[in-house]
């Protein structure tokens, strides 16, 4: 009798535990992601409108942050203070991958999808043969000329043109052309253009080539007829005002200038006669990052995620909104893309431009570079022995951040 009543209490559990593999599994709750980004809020109502079709099953949050790379370092791995993505520049990659902070984009999305993307931009974002964002839009500095002063058929199509400019400019007490000489990140159009670099792709400076002596040299000549403060404020300002014929600027400036009556042009980045290249300035890559912190528990919200805003939609409202060039090459068979002249003229660029360094040693590169420009530019100091001294200083600082 109790082996019986043994047996039928052991096929009562078998029946219940079959019932229960049978039975519908619980749905869980809407899952949540938050992202940390620094963007503008129309670049941000973009991607919220893109990610409510995604509601309620997968509900994102973006959170904009002030100081948001210090931030990332401090929080780390840290499940309950780290975001779950973040939207931010390419610049920073090598960083917080060498901290082991970030998960690959192709763990989430196929790699044959990133084929849809304009090169340059997988280029900027792959670190050590791994991509570690996806891209949304990018960012080049533009050649822009005040069409009230220089028509189109007389912007100089070369540098030794825009240097005879400036110097005929000059005698009339104008300013033929300005820019940021000595800050790296705009005089590194100068430099590329020498087929010149800051920093190698292994992460080794370049400070003390030959190319970077020719660089500055020819460079220093556009100094001479340019004013001697080069910040961001005067620069503008002489072209905002209409004090300068032509000007090297970021996508950001046009707005205000566009609102201060400026009648703009933009044309290609003249050539240097003695290489026979283009100005090639940096590219900026903006996009989706995952954290390694989420990336298991919360994957397949961040592949929805990720699969929608890949979209080539997502780029074209992205550039009607901020005039920025969008990632996928889709994109750009879109009517009102196609007729934007600045997107269409920083996507020509960005044929020559350069991606900007992803790697950790860039961090101290900045800093060196714009000295060894100030020193050169604007204290006097010999080219020769400032670039090789520049070069010292650049291994020393990489040398102690490792």
């Amino acid at each position: 009798m109790k082996r019986k009543v043994w047996l039928v209490s052991i096929m009562l559990i078998v029946v219940v535990m079959m019932m229960a593999g049978c039975a519908p599994k619980t749905v869980e709750g809407p899952v949540t992601l938050t992202v940390w980004h620094d963007k503008e809020q129309p670049v941000i109502d973009v991607l919220v409108e893109a990610l409510k079709k995604l509601e309620p099953d997968i509900i994102v949050q973006f959170e904009k942050k002030n100081g948001l790379t210090e931030a990332l370092k401090l929080v780390g791995n840290n499940q309950g203070a780290a975001p779950d993505m973040y939207f931010f520049a390419h610049d920073k990659i090598g960083v917080y991958a060498e901290m082991g902070i970030l998960a690959e984009i192709t763990d989430f999305l196929d790699e044959s999808e990133l084929d849809s993307l304009v090169p340059i931009t997988v280029e900027s974002v792959t670190y050590k043969d791994s991509v570690y964002q996806l891209p949304l839009y990018f960012e080049t500095l533009l050649f822009m000329y005040n069409k009230e002063w220089v028509s189109e058929a007389e912007v100089p199509r070369d540098t030794d043109a825009l240097l005879a400019h400036m110097a005929q400019a000059k005698r009339i007490g104008r300013f033929g052309f300005v820019e940021q000489h000595s800050n790296a990140y705009y005089a590194a159009g100068w430099i590329h253009g020498f087929n010149a670099t800051i920093l190698d792709a292994s992460g080794e400076p370049k400070l003390g080539s030959d190319e970077m002596k020719a660089a500055m040299a020819y460079h220093k000549q556009f100094v001479s007829f340019m004013p001697g403060e080069s910040e961001y404020a005067t620069v503008n300002t002489l072209f905002r005002e209409g004090k300068a014929d032509m000007t090297i600027g970021g996508p950001w400036m046009v707005p205000t200038l566009r609102a201060a009556g400026i009648d703009l042009g933009l044309s290609p980045m003249p050539i240097i006669p003695a290489t026979g290249k283009p100005l090639a300035p940096y590219t900026g890559v903006q996009g989706i990052h995952v954290l390694k912190v989420s990336a298991d528990s919360k994957s397949d919200a961040i592949k929805s995620v990720l699969a929608e805003l890949i979209a080539p939609e997502v780029g074209r409202a992205i550039a009607l909104a901020s005039g920025s060039a969008p990632a996928n090459e889709k994109a750009y068979e879109a009517e009102d893309i196609r007729n934007d002249d600045m997107v269409m003229m920083m996507r020509a660029t960005a044929e020559n431009s350069v991606p900007m360094p992803n790697v950790p040693e860039m961090d101290v590169m900045w800093t060196v570079t714009t000295n060894m420009l100030v020193e050169i530019n604007m204290s006097g100091k010999a080219i020769d022995e400032t670039v090789e001294a520049a070069q010292k200083k650049a291994l020393e600082l990489i040398r102690n951040m490792k």
